[in-house]
């Protein structure tokens, strides 16, 4: 089945912004399957794999772009037979890369190279080049919220773009995430244990059944922080209920304002806490 996928590449050299342009041109040559940084996306959604851009040095970057392992070829070629795609877009910084990552997949020959060039001018690739060099930003073709799942502790940053194709044509939308990687000299991204807690304290005084505070913990892993959070629960609320509910909301909290995915959150409440009736001493 494999070996009737028509296979495209999409070449140009690191930081010239293929990525930025992938949904565009796939798009224009009526392709929905893209391969690019160790993913399989279709459209806007990633189907399978996950981001070289994890790997903790760009040696070992390049290494999972190639599907170099049996796990990740093995991935990627499921979904492929999963949602049969006719043809497949393939994105690398050179005519053997993108010819390299269809040979490890299992894919037919490349029946066509298109090359960053011939869709960008050079003003345009040295400004991407020089945000790649100064900013340590990469750009990854899917949503923020598609990606963000792979990511933590890392800059993420959604960027819409809207072209028209001209007058009577669909006009081209996307939207794509601006990433730093592991290895990124800049530095990692991290987030201070303060601003933790003054969110959950935050989410404590928006929550009738949860009085106060009394113990937090933070605990933190590559694949993102642990959180251990101990509270005094008011009289006359469900306490499981209460706890569930309250953990779900400090989850959803925590992603939503600093960008981090949560590994893990555990709620305990410590005492129970009965409110003063009016008219007591």
């Amino acid at each position: 089945m494999l070996n009737k996928i028509i296979v495209y590449g999409f070449v140009g050299p690191s930081g010239t912004g293929k990525s930025y342009r992938a949904q565009y041109v796939a798009s224009e040559n009526n392709i929905n399957y893209i391969i690019d940084d160790g993913l399989f996306i279709k459209d806007n959604e990633v189907i399978a794999g996950s981001s070289a851009k994890k790997a903790p040095t760009k040696i070992e970057t390049v290494k999972h772009a190639l599907f170099q392992t049996d796990e990740e070829k093995k991935e990627i070629k499921n979904a492929i037979k999963k949602y049969k795609p006719e043809s497949i877009m393939i994105l690398g910084t050179s005519d053997s890369m993108v010819e390299k990552i269809a040979e490890n997949l299992g894919l037919p020959k490349i029946t066509k190279i298109i090359h960053i060039d011939e869709i960008a001018t050079e003003e345009e690739m040295e400004t991407a080049r020089r945000i790649r060099v100064t900013e340590g930003k990469h750009v990854i073709p899917v949503p923020t919220f598609e990606i963000k799942k792979d990511f933590s502790g890392y800059i993420l940053d959604p960027l819409q773009i809207f072209k028209s194709k001209g007058i009577g044509k669909d006009p081209y939308v996307t939207e794509k995430s601006i990433i730093r990687p592991t290895f990124s000299y800049m530095g990692n991204f991290t987030i201070s244990d303060s601003v933790f807690r003054e969110i959950i304290e935050y989410l404590v005084y928006k929550t009738p059944a949860i009085h106060k505070l009394a113990k937090m913990r933070i605990t933190k892993y590559e694949e993102g922080p642990s959180l251990y959070i101990e509270v005094i629960v008011v009289y006359g609320y469900n306490i499981l209920e209460s706890l569930s509910t309250f953990k779900e909301k400090c989850k959803k909290e925590i992603e939503n304002l600093t960008a981090m995915n949560i590994n893990n959150i555990e709620i305990v409440a410590r005492s129970i806490y009965i409110p003063e009736k009016e008219g007591d001493n």
